[in-house]
């Protein structure tokens, strides 16, 4: 993810990397004992991957909102820009890249005032990474137990990460990197291992450097293809919102139109 302010000190925040939802009250305890954690885990971890290969050949359009507020919390601007969103995925070496492709639809234009700066933010729709084989040695899980959302039985699934391993996110300022310590909560189906919400923050451990909280959420939603392929849930819509000791933002991302697509390569050798 890359987050940016249009001011003297940029700020970038890289994750190698939506409508609220209806939440219900808790379940009641089943006869049975609820699956262990590990096992959803894996199922879970399982789905990311293949997701992820299936993520990487679809575009769809995506609808960006950025507000800004004033000191007493009232929208002080709004600006609205639309894309042909796509995500280009590398394996190279076993260092997992992910590249976010955004061609300009409709962009906002630029507030004149010059004491107006924008938050750009990209990359927290791939926010599930914190699950994929790749990152979640870097993370503990606890089971927060089970909720109903959205008609579904999902089980909570509480995520730290844990210092000094790798991160889906860190914040790049003045040349340096600060890998972020997310914590967060995933509502996963527990028979599919779909993600259908999961929220990830930051608490006051950047405030050192000017970043006094940071939280996002993203919503999940079944995007059918053929009768031939499974169902997967594709994120719909993202919001981030930062706040520095003078400054507060919120980006909001909808995602829409999915469609698959395939690209094919030759590669010609040269006759000597």
């Amino acid at each position: 993810m890359r987050m940016m302010n249009r001011t003297s000190i940029s700020r970038c925040l890289s994750f190698a990397v939506m409508a609220s939802l209806l939440l219900t009250g808790t379940i009641a305890g089943a006869q049975t004992s609820p699956e262990p954690l590990d096992k959803i885990l894996d199922r879970t971890s399982q789905r990311v991957s293949e997701f992820l290969d299936m993520f990487s050949n679809v575009k769809c359009t995506e609808l960006v909102t950025q507000e800004k507020f004033k000191p007493n919390g009232k929208i002080e601007i709004t600006e609205q820009s639309t894309f042909d969103y796509l995500v280009i995925l590398t394996n190279a070496g076993g260092e997992l890249s992910l590249v976010e492709s955004r061609l300009p639809v409709k962009q906002a234009k630029a507030d004149p005032r010059k004491d107006i700066s924008m938050l750009l933010s990209n990359g927290f729709a791939t926010l599930f990474l914190v699950f994929h084989p790749y990152y979640s040695n870097g993370f503990e899980f606890t089971d927060a137990g089970s909720e109903l959302i959205e008609g579904h039985n999902a089980r909570k699934i509480r995520f730290q990460h844990i210092p000094n391993t790798r991160s889906v996110a860190a914040l790049a300022l003045r040349g340096r990197e600060y890998a972020l310590e997310l914590s967060g909560t995933a509502w996963v189906d527990p028979e599919t291992g779909n993600i259908l919400r999961i929220e990830a923050g930051i608490g006051s451990t950047l405030e050192d450097i000017g970043m006094k909280t940071l939280q996002s959420s993203v919503r999940f939603s079944a995007v059918p293809f053929s009768k031939d392929q499974p169902v997967y849930w594709f994120p719909t819509e993202a919001w981030v919102e930062v706040e520095t000791p003078k400054q507060h933002w919120r980006n909001t991302h909808r995602f829409n139109g999915y469609k698959q697509f395939s690209v094919s390569t030759e590669e010609h050798v040269a006759q000597k």
